[in-house]
């Protein structure tokens, strides 16, 4: 096949998108809150591809993206992902991520400590931020330090972190930053006395 493709397919949150290529999948889009935007958003991303129905490979990732969206233990290891076009660095964050077991978490420090790159917090973060292939490159799995659930890529439409580690059964604490909790790094200190 040449050229790339996508589809729209149904899950137990809603209408994903998946588009893919002859070198694997491009990328996965999680539903927005309406259809025909998660539609948009898959054109504006992949203006080349069609509309087409998906080879094996692809319904076989899509069975796999639905059924860890119902909570069922799924294995994405095989999903072959197309990285051309990928930063080098961002390639290795989100191998590393993919390795994360289903209902654990790790943290933006502990991603880059794996990558020998310790200093490099805020890199894996924006490659997180970045990321193409969701689900099948768990990144709901990688949480800021304290396990705060931060927001999920804008190929996450509108699902959060929060609800795909609930739906996959994630154990442990799972914090939201609080107004506080984001302003008071920046307040000035109140003068004492």
């Amino acid at each position: 096949m040449a050229g790339r493709g996508y589809s729209i397919f149904d899950t137990m949150i809603g209408r994903c998108g998946i588009a893919w290529g002859p070198g694997g999948i491009v990328g996965v889009q999680l539903p927005e809150a309406r259809e025909i935007e998660t539609r948009g958003r898959m054109l504006r991303q992949y203006p080349d591809a069609r509309e087409l129905r998906p080879p094996l490979h692809v319904e076989i990732a899509i069975e796999g993206i639905a059924g860890m969206l119902r909570g069922d233990p799924t294995d994405l290891s095989e999903v072959t992902l197309d990285m051309t076009g990928i930063h080098a660095f961002n390639a290795r964050v989100y191998e590393v991520t993919r390795a994360i077991p289903r209902g654990e978490t790790r943290t933006y420090g502990e991603i880059a400590a794996k990558l020998g790159a310790s200093g490099a917090v805020h890199s894996v973060a924006q490659a997180i931020s970045r990321n193409p292939f969701m689900i099948i490159v768990p990144c709901h799995r990688v949480l800021e330090a304290g396990s705060y659930a931060d927001k999920i890529s804008p190929n996450g439409g509108a699902i959060s972190k929060r609800r795909l580690l609930s739906i996959e059964g994630a154990r442990g604490s799972i914090g939201s930053r609080t107004l506080f909790d984001v302003l008071l790094p920046v307040a000035p200190p109140r003068p004492q006395g």
